[in-house]
């Protein structure tokens, strides 16, 4: 069955603007593709705490989130790495930059990959 999929960019406006309500800061350190680029989201603790979420597609086809930098978080200088390496292999993919010391996920998908706290 074919499911619609969001432009990225308008997925990028949406969360960016719940970030806003939330008060919390979420800058675009690189812009992708409008129609169909990747979205990572590094999540920024600001105690060096960071966890970069990319997203992808479940078994069953339905959309989620998965941690790039594994079940913990990473040093910023570990994460950028990461991001760069994935720009590397990809031009248009988007990345967001969000700084909550809290750390809570705002996403209406599911984020696989990630310690339970």
């Amino acid at each position: 069955m074919y499911e619609a999929k969001l432009k990225s960019s308008i997925w990028v406006s949406a969360y960016r603007r719940q970030c806003e309500l939330r008060h919390v800061p979420c800058m675009m350190v690189a812009r992708g593709d409008d129609t169909a680029g990747a979205v990572l989201l590094k999540m920024n603790g600001l105690d060096d705490r960071v966890i970069v979420l990319g997203q992808a597609t479940a078994m069953d086809g339905s959309r989620i989130w998965r941690a790039l930098t594994g079940p913990e978080p990473v040093s910023e200088t570990d994460a950028d790495a990461l991001i760069a390496r994935e720009k590397g292999r990809d031009p248009d993919i988007w990345v967001l930059e969000i700084e909550d010391p809290r750390m809570e996920f705002a996403l209406d998908e599911p984020i696989e990959g990630l310690a339970q706290s």
